[in-house]
């Protein structure tokens, strides 16, 4: 039996967990996957999603059929997961210039507040924030431009995460591409899965902080980069 018949029948997402495992590689709910998936097969994905919402929907007792409300909310979840609040999982990381440090510039530089969205791999809840970032350059770091940082942060959030690794995620990503002395990001955020659910706190915030280089060994550096994000001194 030929391949192409063999796979005649096989859903996507068994096709692509194939790849995945027979590579080695880990595929939990904050990993991107991007590699793994060849040309055409996301909008396969995407059906497949779709039909399997139906699915949930149907077990959640929903009339489907007669509720014009949610006639169409299959289709719905499928493209918000798969191509907008998931669609990190998916998709290579953006395409970022980075030039070299010509004017050796070697001072603190802050970016942010950038406003994140990601949900909670716990229950898919969402969880919206800002993040601040802080670079000390030196001669050799790259250099890239202010709105990639939110582009870099907005692929890392972009997977159901919990916050605490979400920011060491970005961290590394950021110190990959920029090679700085020093890197600091700080992040707060509000998270639905306390103020929807749970015990429904609407005014709980979580802040994680990652200090990398000078700013992990400088305390003055640090009070310093504390010092101008705003409410954060």
């Amino acid at each position: 039996m030929s391949k192409s018949v063999a796979d005649q029948g096989v859903p996507i997402s068994v096709k692509i967990r194939e790849r995945v495992l027979a590579s080695k590689q880990r595929f939990h709910a904050n990993d991107n996957i991007a590699e793994f998936i060849q040309p055409g097969e996301l909008e396969a994905l995407l059906q497949e999603v779709e039909d399997k919402m139906k699915g949930v929907l149907e077990s959640l007792v929903i009339d489907t059929a007669n509720d014009h409300n949610t006639t169409d909310t299959a289709k719905r979840l499928a493209k918000m997961y798969v191509k907008e609040v998931f669609n990190g999982r998916y998709v290579k990381s953006p395409e970022i210039t980075e030039f070299p440090n010509a004017e050796r510039l070697n001072e603190l530089m802050i970016v942010g507040p950038i406003t994140v969205r990601s949900a909670c791999s716990h229950h898919f809840c969402p969880v919206i924030g800002k993040i601040w970032i802080g670079i000390l350059p030196n001669k050799n770091t790259n250099v890239i431009g202010l709105s990639k940082y939110a582009r870099l942060a907005e692929w890392v959030m972009g997977r159901p995460q919990i916050q605490e690794e979400a920011v060491v995620q970005l961290a590394d990503l950021i110190q990959q591409k920029t090679r700085p002395d020093g890197l600091a990001l700080v992040m707060e955020a509000t998270h639905f899965c306390m103020a929807w659910r749970g015990v429904k706190d609407m005014d709980s915030r979580m802040i994680n902080s990652v200090m990398r280089g000078a700013f992990l060994k400088d305390p003055i550096l640090r009070r310093e980069f504390l010092a101008l994000i705003p409410g954060k001194d």
